[in-house]
């Protein structure tokens, strides 16, 4: 009877032995899955430092920490090289999906137009959407057309019997951003020139 005991009790504390190591294999196995690309690593809150060509990217669950190491950042991220470790930093804007620094965002989330790194709900006053682009233009308004020019040929105003007359409009108040879209400032026509100069002098173009 003792000896039944015994070999039962054997076989329990050799079942626990067998479930502990398979336990330990698969929590190692995960912590390697975890600790891709890194130079140090903690059991519980992942990557601590990476390999020098990868960016170090910390998210929280809760009041957990959690590292993992990545060739590029994610968006909502931007990528910062230290002399130490090279980090992903989040973007400030919610609405952002790429930024260049902390404050100045690439490209905006759905919904949302990028005017000189920013994202907005709707483009700002004085600027319109791009065609095919979800970016924020300048617009500018220009003032009144001025009176037509005399009409000319080559520098003259006679001798010939078609020239080309213009007028022009400007933009007042700020310079406009480069590139802005605006209306014509310039427009030309054609015109009927005085065949014949003053004085009797006969000219063909």
């Amino acid at each position: 009877m003792q000896w039944i005991i015994f070999m039962l009790l054997l076989f329990i504390s050799s079942m626990e032995m067998l479930t502990q190591n398979r336990w330990k294999k698969q929590a190692s196995a995960g912590l390697l899955e975890n600790c891709t690309g890194c130079v140090l690593c903690s059991e519980d809150n992942g990557c601590i430092t990476c390999h020098h060509r990868l960016f170090l990217l910390i998210w929280r669950d809760g009041i957990r920490q959690y590292g993992m190491c990545v060739h590029t950042c994610p968006p909502g991220y931007f990528g910062v090289r230290g002399l130490e470790v090279n980090r992903c930093t989040k973007c400030r804007s919610p609405s952002c999906e790429s930024c260049f620094s902390r404050d100045f965002c690439m490209k905006c989330k759905d919904k949302f137009y990028l005017h000189k790194g920013q994202c907005f709900r709707q483009c700002p006053p004085s600027t319109t959407v791009q065609p095919g682009t979800r970016e924020c233009q300048e617009t500018c308004e220009p003032g009144p057309w001025s009176e037509w020019s005399a009409c000319t040929h080559e520098g003259r105003t006679c001798g010939c019997k078609w020239g080309v007359e213009t007028r022009v409009r400007e933009v007042p108040g700020a310079p406009r951003e480069e590139g802005a879209a605006c209306p014509a400032l310039l427009e030309t026509r054609k015109c009927r020139m005085r065949k014949h100069c003053p004085g009797g002098e006969h000219r063909t173009a």
